[in-house]
């Protein structure tokens, strides 16, 4: 199952991934390592509940690429967060992870909410879902991404050094709301 809807404000995509559910949200939650489903971004958070920071930077940490605080923590069923790409002056959106046991495995659904139809935010979000969802699923069903996306996270090491400077993680302190 790989199911996209879109609407003005609000795109879904689901994937059926062959797992119990404490899997998959243990590999979605994972912070302080590269999360390839992610682009290869490592998670920051001053803690995994409602009203902390979210960071996706770099490995290296000199780079931020998302921000946003998280408004929903439910183990495991449900993760929520403001969303924000650190090199667009688009505001904020929304992006929802929703964990629904099957018979078959886990159900996972990116919601995303909020982006403002047409802008950067929104054609970058509707491009990576799909990327997010088929990566998370290799990753928890093989132990790998796919070829595709280790094709993807090379190219993004490799251009790496050349982020904007507004992405710099200093611009993006854990204090600073989202």
């Amino acid at each position: 199952m790989n199911d996209n809807k879109s609407t003005t404000d609000k795109n879904i995509t689901k994937i059926l991934i062959k797992a119990p559910i404490e899997t998959v949200w243990a590999e979605l939650i994972k912070t302080n390592a590269p999360l390839p489903f992610f682009f290869g971004s490592v998670c920051k958070t001053t803690g995994l509940k409602a009203g902390a920071p979210i960071r996706m930077q770099s490995p290296n940490g000199k780079n931020t690429a998302v921000a946003g605080t998280i408004t929903i923590f439910e183990p495991p069923y449900r993760y929520g967060h403001s969303f924000q790409f650190t090199n667009l002056d688009d505001p904020p959106c929304h992006v929802t992870y929703e964990l629904k046991e099957t018979v078959d495995g886990t159900e996972f659904s990116l919601i995303q909410e909020g982006a403002i139809p047409g802008s950067k935010t929104e054609k970058s979000m509707s491009q990576g879902a799909p990327f997010i969802v088929e990566n998370l699923k290799s990753l928890v069903e093989t132990g790998k991404v796919t070829g595709k996306g280790r094709m993807i996270l090379l190219m993004i090491k490799l251009m790496g050094p050349f982020s904007p400077k507004v992405c710099r993680s200093a611009n993006w302190p854990m204090e600073r709301e989202i």
